[in-house]
């Protein structure tokens, strides 16, 4: 019996990537399952698509038995998926693996910041809470979007989820093995090879020489698209005639001319804003090496990078995540690191000016593994078995994520209790055990003192006349966690000093640079030269 599949999915003119590849994917999966197009509320559809697909109500999804297939980015262009989603368990089809993103534009971004805390936590606890309070103040970074993906709630509610590499499938399972996830490729059609021509036409008209060896980067420039290290690779020596071609629409935060004004090379640096399809269809052709640098990702499997292969041009990518699996015989890799420019520089140096024909061979071999790996038809037929064995699962639902408990690397500064038992008829130059006790009374779990940062220990001080006589001997350290409400002790044995003397126990703190106070609550005990009593 035929799948009846409901499709969810922004469709052109919708300027995404996830359009285009719903235009390519249709054809070839509506020949192998019942599959009825829904058109998104407030998107326009294309008249040709229309016409092709009549496109049904999207608040029709599910109904009569249909199961539901989303298609989810991260942008605001699929916030009516996700709503669905939400309401009507289904299969999703997870283009980016981190959503963060989209939740900041849709909360934040409308002066929703409670809704923005709120599911932040519910994806993941104490640490989305945490990481949602700097946003408060208008402090937004990296490290909260890319690693808090902020789906765990939405993937939960899905019957399965299909991603389109190895790696992504790897991170869910990791993160949450209850999910049910299956890998199939990305469909991207063949399109005829790179023309010359067109190439050698889009040239004149940019003012590159003919002959100059040419990098591109293409699509959407962002900071994390990392074609800053390519401009600056440009001033290295040996690359004194190199050119690099930057064609797509620039982010607000991608200064590209000011950088290639600073360091020297901005006769060489061609930026032509967003492109038509045929037009970048000729940069591409122009190019002898395509730039896909990445870092940090949202997991997704880049459409324009398979594009870029599928014409018969080599690459040069980040050596990280999903990248990093591209064969060799198609894609040079390049190490993240503070000497990136300098790994750029003497790669493009080698393949560029000494090995040229190599790259051609790289560009023949990367359109045969697009036309074996991402053919449309093969990749329909591993989707429609995908959602069938999807489609028989329970959706997990929903749960509260138990992340890692809150330590001391991150609250250095929350007391205990610390107590010293058997002082009581002690006398002078007696030798004799006491006990050092330490409960933690605070929220968060004490980490071994051998951790750096957050390691917990205590430091023993014994003073007369000016000197500490316990100094030789080591700190006494939590050899395990300790937990809150835990309790740990320690014996020690010491001989009472004849004349005054203090006796102390310090909390101390293992941070990378050495030790310091954690928190006040120290325990002093003076004693004076004369016995008990008298």
């Amino acid at each position: 019996m035929s799948l009846r599949l409901d499709y969810l999915s922004p469709l052109p003119p919708v300027r995404s990537g996830i359009s285009d590849y719903s235009v390519d994917l249709l054809p070839h999966l509506a020949a192998r399952a019942d599959v009825r197009v829904l058109r998104l509320p407030g998107q326009e559809v294309d008249a040709g698509l229309v016409e092709r697909w009549n496109p049904a109500p999207a608040d029709e999804a599910g109904a009569g038995g249909r199961l539901p297939i989303y298609h989810m980015g991260n942008n605001r262009f699929h916030e009516a998926v996700w709503r669905l989603a939400l309401e009507r368990p289904g299969v999703m089809v997870l283009h980016d693996l981190v959503l963060h993103h989209f939740l900041l534009d849709r909360t934040v971004g409308r002066g929703d910041y409670p809704a923005y805390a709120e599911q932040l936590e519910r994806d993941h606890g104490w640490i989305g809470a945490a990481a949602a309070r700097p946003v408060y103040w208008g402090a937004f970074g990296n490290s909260s979007q890319f690693h808090l993906p902020a789906h765990r709630t939405l993937l939960r509610r899905q019957r399965g989820v299909i991603v389109h590499g190895g790696w992504a499938a790897g991170v869910l399972a990791e993160d949450d093995p209850q999910l049910a996830v299956r890998v199939v490729p990305m469909a991207i059609p063949l399109p005829a090879a790179a023309s010359s021509e067109r190439g050698d036409d889009f040239r004149r008209r940019h003012g590159i020489p003919a002959a100059a060896p040419l990098l591109g980067s293409f699509g959407f420039q962002t900071p994390i698209k990392r074609t800053d290290v390519a401009i600056r690779a440009l001033a290295h020596a040996g690359l004194e005639d190199v050119h690099l071609l930057i064609a797509g629409e620039l982010s607000p935060y991608a200064s590209y001319g000011e950088l290639a004004a600073e360091v020297g090379v901005a006769e060489r640096v061609h930026v032509t804003g967003f492109l038509p399809f045929d037009e970048m269809e000729a940069a591409i052709a122009a190019t002898d090496l395509c730039l896909n640098l990445r870092y940090p990702t949202a997991g997704e499997t880049s459409a324009s990078l398979l594009r870029i292969l599928a014409v018969g041009r080599p690459v040069i990518v980040s050596d990280y995540a999903e990248f990093g699996a591209l064969p060799d015989a198609i894609a040079l890799h390049v190490p993240l690191g503070a000497d990136e420019d300098e790994q750029l520089a003497r790669l493009l140096a080698a393949r560029l000016h000494r090995d040229r024909d190599s790259l051609r061979r790289m560009g023949e071999a990367a359109r045969r593994y697009v036309a074996c790996r991402h053919d449309p038809g093969t990749c329909a037929t591993a989707i429609v078995a995908a959602i069938a064995e999807l489609a028989r699962c329970e959706p997990p639902g929903d749960r509260v994520p138990v992340p890692p408990p809150i330590t001391t690397a991150l609250y250095p500064r929350e007391r205990g209790e610390l107590r010293v038992e058997g002082f009581r008829g002690w006398r002078r130059g007696e030798r004799r055990q006491l006990e050092i006790v330490v409960r933690n009374t605070s929220r968060y779990r004490w980490l071994p003192s051998h951790v750096a940062p957050g390691g917990v220990m205590f430091e023993v001080q014994l003073w007369e006349a000016g000197r500490d006589l316990w100094s030789s001997r080591p700190w006494l350290g939590l050899p395990a966690p300790l937990d809150p409400g835990e309790e740990r002790r320690w014996t020690i044995e010491i001989r009472r000093p004849r004349a005054g003397s203090r006796f102390l126990v310090k909390p101390k703190i293992q941070l990378e640079t050495g030790q310091v106070a954690f928190g006040r609550w120290e325990v002093e005990i003076g004693m004076s030269g004369a016995d008990p009593g008298e």
